[in-house]
């Protein structure tokens, strides 16, 4: 990416190692899965699409891959989209995103079911000016320029906020950019502002002079979701490995929320990220999740997000997006609407 050398070179490693690892964002150069290595015994493999950092970090920390009765192989990639196309062609069976991205995917009638959802905290989903910036509050990003990246949770997050503030994204120019370009033009001054999320918001509060003009908190829905393909879930034997798959994930998110120091020092060597960095993004989003229900109200507020893309011609056409999700592992899962876990003030 040309801007990349614009940036600090401390903050190179870390961002092209995440790029696009929670927000889900668009197509990052070279998408595509990569081999990462396989879990587990058995007959029975399921191929799991994962970014870095994600759920095989998460599962291995949590102690989860010690007893698998089934393989999970590995294949990793930069972004969300490209995850869910692989998931859309039949080469993964299931992977974790943000909101947005399965919005993407089901406008371009891609071959995908949503099967399990978590609600954090938004604190992390944030648009960020420079500390001497003049901007105040949202209303004056009007004819200011903004780097987000296309399709992200972030992107629609930036819709939302000019949309609360009375604006639309023709008052404002977009700069379509991933997080690594994003940064090195936020540092240099190159935008006024940047829509972004955890851990860049915490990477930037710490290391690029950013301060947060306005969080997504009550905002947008704080929802991500474990994705599978139609195939997999057809297939019994596949269909009860990833049931157990949703468990153990539910179960690792509970560690996280315990050893969230623990759970930080292994997301920073994973990743690359300072243990500073990564704790604070622990603490203020990451470690928030709670497993929910993909139930009625999910549905209902992913649909505003397909509508409010759909009105902006970003997607071309309105969709039902229920016909996306197959609830048949929700369980006993608390409602969607469920508040994320919290660690107190400041986070």
């Amino acid at each position: 990416m040309r801007a990349r050398h614009l940036a600090p070179a401390a903050l190179l490693l870390p961002f092209a190692l995440l790029l696009a690892a929670c927000g889900g964002s668009s197509r990052a150069n070279g998408g595509g899965g990569t081999g990462s290595g396989t879990d587990g015994k058995g007959s029975l493999t399921l191929n799991v699409g994962d970014q870095k950092g994600g759920s095989e970090a998460l599962l291995r920390a949590a102690g989860e891959l010690d007893d698998l009765p089934y393989k999970i192989k590995w294949s990793t990639f930069t972004s969300g989209p490209p995850l869910l196309e692989a998931i859309n062609a039949g080469a993964v069976d299931v992977g974790a995103v943000g909101n947005t991205p399965p919005v993407f995917a089901a406008a371009a009638k891609s071959k995908i079911k949503v099967i399990a959802g978590a609600h954090s905290r938004s604190d992390g989903e944030t648009v960020l000016v420079k500390k001497d910036s003049p901007l105040k509050r949202p209303a004056q990003l009007k004819g200011k320029s903004i780097a987000v990246a296309q399709g992200s949770s972030a992107h629609y997050q930036l819709i939302a906020q000019l949309t609360k503030a009375g604006l639309t994204p023709k008052d404002v120019t977009l700069n379509f950019l991933q997080p690594a370009d994003a940064l090195a033009a936020f540092t240099r001054g190159k935008v006024d502002a940047w829509a972004v999320w955890d851990p860049y918001t915490a990477q930037a509060l710490d290391q690029a002079d950013a301060r947060v003009l306005t969080t997504g908190q009550g905002v947008v829905n704080g929802l991500s979701f474990q994705v599978a393909a139609p195939a997999a879930l057809d297939d019994k034997k596949k269909s009860a490995a990833l049931k157990d798959y949703t468990v153990r994930l539910r179960r690792a998110q509970d560690w996280v929320f315990k050893h969230p120091d623990v759970w930080a020092k292994a997301w920073a060597k994973e990743t690359g990220l300072p243990d500073k960095v990564a704790l604070d993004a622990v603490k203020r989003t990451r470690g928030t999740a709670v497993a929910v229900a993909v139930d009625k109200a999910a549905v209902a507020s992913e649909q505003r997000i397909v509508d409010a893309f759909a009105a902006l011609k970003l997607i071309p056409r309105s969709f039902d997006f229920g016909a996306f999700v197959d609830p048949r592992f929700n369980g006993d899962l608390p409602p969607s609407g469920t508040a994320p876990r919290t660690y107190g003030k400041g986070h």
